[in-house]
């Protein structure tokens, strides 16, 4: 699903450079659930921006669902972006003059799918998020953790296969981040890939995967793995593995 191999971005200013990614790979499969973490400059961001083709990176290969996304046009990137990545941010992004349900359909419009199809569409993601009841409306008139499942459900009305969550849970209490972590979980299972960025260590274990950046490259990496007869499942280091 997604196959980085030797990233590298520099950014560059008159006076200083900066390395937000050295040589920095990383493998994705199909269905998995991977959090990212580090510290605050660690890359993650950078890492993010280019995984979601918003960013260009100076050296190396990346690969999205075996699409070489290298030197492609920005009109492709473009379409490849709305049609296989659906994004959460930690601000939700929603837009505030429009209604939950035009929030959902503004992506869906520029796939070109009929008015019956993305009404279709736009309900079961609605559903899917517990918000069916509130599609009209605004969202200043919802809590923060409705406007965040909202915009899961924006994310999800495309059909990504691929979903990107930078912070999802940065701006909700305790108790609804564990709820919007329960809603990743239940995607995933559903067979959407996810890729979580987050500080919060204890919610980045519910992941399947572990991954820890530090100055710009995977330090590494943690594998829940089934457990053995009579043991409990448990997160299993595994240093430097190949993703």
């Amino acid at each position: 699903m997604l196959d980085m191999q030797g990233i590298s971005k520099i950014y560059r200013t008159d006076l200083i450079e900066t390395h937000a990614l050295r040589q920095f790979s990383l493998r994705v499969e199909a269905g998995d659930f991977v959090a990212v973490t580090g510290p605050s400059g660690s890359g993650k961001t950078t890492f993010m921006n280019i995984a979601g083709l918003l960013e260009d990176f100076d050296t190396g290969r990346y690969q999205l669902d075996g699409t070489d996304v290298s030197g492609l046009s920005d009109a492709v990137r473009s379409r490849l972006r709305n049609e296989r990545i659906g994004f959460i941010f930690q601000s939700f992004n929603l837009i505030p003059e429009l209604d939950i349900f035009d929030n959902v359909d503004v992506p869906l419009r520029y796939r070109g799918f009929s008015r019956r199809d993305r009404a279709e569409r736009i309900a079961s993601a609605l559903d899917l998020v517990g918000l069916r009841s509130r599609m009209h409306h605004l969202p200043a008139q919802l809590s923060g953790g409705q406007q965040q499942r909202a915009a899961i459900a924006r994310a999800l009305a495309g059909d990504p296969g691929l979903l990107l969550a930078d912070e999802p849970t940065g701006n909700v209490d305790s108790l609804m981040a564990r709820q919007i972590m329960d809603l990743l979980e239940e995607i995933n299972e559903m067979g959407t890939t996810i890729v979580l960025v987050t500080h919060d260590l204890e919610l980045a274990r519910r992941a399947r995967r572990n991954v820890h950046i530090v100055d710009g490259q995977v330090s590494d990496f943690w594998s829940l793995e089934p457990p053995a007869p009579g043991l409990h499942a448990g997160l299993v280091p595994a240093m430097m593995a190949p993703a």
